[in-house]
């Protein structure tokens, strides 16, 4: 019978670093030393605004299946998102 060895997973950061005993240890250390906060870069999370700058308003309502998926179909084909379709849909009602 042979002896099967099992390898020790370990979680991973954002980037794929393999968080083993030592890179754990070795975060720690520099945490208790302390971060020079003044060399951090600013993560921006979530999706970029769609005007440039500042935050994008979100909208949310409900439509019958049967128009979802003519609204789906047609963004296929145009190789378009349902949220691109559904913002010229509102700016050509409203005249934007």
């Amino acid at each position: 019978m042979a002896i099967v060895k099992r390898t020790q997973k370990y979680p991973r950061t954002k980037s794929g670093l393999e968080v083993t005993p030592e890179v754990a240890d070795a975060l720690a250390d520099e945490a208790e030393r302390g971060y020079d906060l003044s060399k951090a870069k600013r993560q921006f999370v979530g999706r970029p605004s769609l005007s440039g700058s500042g935050a994008s308003p979100r909208m949310s309502f409900r439509i019958t299946p049967e128009l979802y998926l003519a609204l789906e179909e047609r963004a296929e084909k145009e190789g378009r998102s349902v949220s691109d379709l559904a913002r010229e849909a509102v700016a050509r009602y409203i005249q934007v």
